[in-house]
């Protein structure tokens, strides 16, 4: 992590790239009508340049008082799969930020998987154990790291292997109203937040996670990267196509009434 001491040293560049990625954060929580004045908001942090991108954003739009919201933060490690994040770092973040900062362990049962995903199990139980922790702490809104790409890779995947349309949408209803997940990265790129996170030296993963690279979304990035290729904005332009969706000209089946 950038020693305080340092901030000044920053390039002009570097400091037109914070202040880039902290306006299209607030522009999302804008846009998507993410957080209220008054809201309890819980940032989950997995310890990735992602988490730690909106963590540290979104304590500096806080800041700006537009929003009068609470902000904490937690972290969920999972005790039977061997990913391991540097806590005494999350510790100091969080305490630089004036963000407290809860660290819960679980067990996600990956020896008794059976069938299923290594990672959808993982992901259950951690967004499980995110959501009791929410409820129980009295939290409106959970937010989470995805950012646009991470939408249009999730877009890819449910038309690819599931045959239908659909993302991952800015702000989310949960519980019968009870919560919201948002999602404040969400108009800034996975390039926009590995850049964010090299200039601020947030650390790596002490221990990656062994089954990353074993996804649906690693099949569906590498796709990304190659229509990437074809046109430079094809990614920007499959996330702004979900918002600008002309059913007319998509092929619809007819309701007919009996005769």
């Amino acid at each position: 992590m950038l020693p305080m001491n340092k901030a000044a040293e920053l390039t002009y560049w570097q400091k037109r790239h914070i202040e880039h990625v902290k306006n299209h954060l607030a522009k999302a929580v804008m846009d998507f009508d993410m957080i209220s004045d008054g809201d309890r908001v819980l940032a989950a942090v997995s310890g990735g340049k992602d988490s730690l991108v909106m963590l540290d954003a979104l304590a500096a739009f806080r800041k700006f008082k537009k929003i009068s919201f609470h902000l904490e933060a937690i972290h969920i490690a999972v005790e039977d799969v061997p990913y391991q994040v540097n806590r005494a770092f999350l510790s100091e973040l969080a305490d630089k930020l004036d963000v407290p900062l809860h660290f819960v362990t679980i067990s996600a049962g990956i020896e008794q998987r059976g069938k299923k995903a290594p990672c959808f199990v993982c992901s259950w139980h951690r967004r499980k154990a995110l959501f009791e922790f929410a409820k129980e702490n009295n939290f409106q809104k959970l937010a989470l790291g995805h950012h646009r790409d991470d939408a249009v890779e999730t877009l890819l995947i449910n038309m690819a292997y599931h045959g239908h349309i659909s993302s991952l949408p800015g702000k989310l209803s949960m519980f019968s109203g009870r919560m919201e997940l948002i999602r404040p990265l969400l108009l800034l790129t996975d390039k926009d937040t590995r850049k964010y996170a090299a200039i601020k030296q947030f650390p790596k993963l002490i221990n990656e996670c062994p089954f990353a690279n074993l996804t649906k979304r690693t099949t569906a990035r590498k796709l990304m990267e190659a229509l990437n290729e074809i046109h430079p904005k094809a990614a920007a332009n499959i996330f702004n196509a979900m918002q600008q969706i002309d059913e007319e000209y998509l092929p619809k089946k007819q309701n007919h009434a009996d005769v």
